[in-house]
């Protein structure tokens, strides 16, 4: 049996990114914004650590994707932790190797975050010394093969949050009719920062929840659900696996604001 540990979006660098605890916001601080993410780091960091040491030892470990911030124009940098980039990609670093994989697997994520004109990631893949960082990957465990790649569309109904994962899946069958792309049995797509998942007896596909927890964008443009953790599996065969996902709860990330 081999476990399979995949996580995405740590958006590293952004203060509701995946913040190991040399990075995070002092308890002590006054300013009452760095107070509340200050909480939200030290929870979901101490989440992520405690469900990644039940499943320890892990023998492949899957990060798909986004695995810094970046420069997040979008807001100003108004919502980062830390704008250095290359420190973003220590951030991201430390909490990769604290799983302590065998195998460590990194699949690009979007340019936006990782460099529109450069790939910051690869000096993520440097640090943690990966088995491979790819745009989109077949990987073989046990003769499983999972399919993974970071981008997928979204969808603001959720009766439609599986459509697009389906869709790549029926792209793998017509892809490997022309001996483009070894049959997949497990799908993976990131990016959306929500949880779905579909399938039948041929095929699983899984969107998975992101390790970042909260941002000022997220919250004033978007109604869905998001999902913060992320999926892990036991593999036998290609016929015989389990998997689970690890996902942390709202009610342990918002404090209710009382109006007085």
């Amino acid at each position: 049996m081999k476990r399979v540990v995949i996580i995405s979006d740590l958006h590293a660098g952004h203060r509701g990114g995946l913040t190991p605890p040399g990075w995070q916001y002092s308890a002590d601080c006054s300013d009452m914004a760095r107070q509340k993410f200050e909480r939200l780091q030290r929870i979901c960091w101490s989440f992520f650590t405690q469900e990644i040491d039940k499943l320890k030892p892990i023998d492949v470990l899957i990060v798909n994707g986004d695995l810094i911030t970046g420069k997040e124009v979008k807001t100003g940098g108004t919502e980062l932790l830390e704008t250095d980039r290359i420190k973003q990609c220590t951030i991201s670093s430390e909490a990769i190797m604290y799983a302590g994989a065998k195998e460590v697997h990194l699949i690009y994520g979007t340019p936006f975050h990782a460099g529109n004109d450069e790939d910051m990631e690869n000096i993520v893949a440097d640090l943690v010394s990966a088995d491979s960082i790819k745009d989109h990957a077949w990987i073989d465990v046990n003769g499983l093969i999972f399919d993974v790649k970071h981008f997928i569309g979204s969808s603001v109904i959720p009766h439609g949050r599986a459509t697009a994962i389906l869709r790549d899946a029926l792209w793998n069958v017509l892809w490997n009719r022309e001996e483009g792309q070894p049959l997949a049995d497990v799908f993976i797509r990131s990016h959306v920062h929500y949880h779905a998942f579909a399938g039948d007896n041929s095929k699983l596909c899984i969107v998975t929840p992101a390790l970042q927890s909260y941002s000022k964008i997220g919250t004033r443009r978007y109604s869905g659900l998001v999902h913060y953790g992320f999926i892990s599996f036991d593999v036998e065969d290609k016929r015989t696996y389990t998997w689970k996902s690890h996902i942390l709860g709202w009610k342990n990330l918002i404090q209710p604001v009382v109006v007085k």
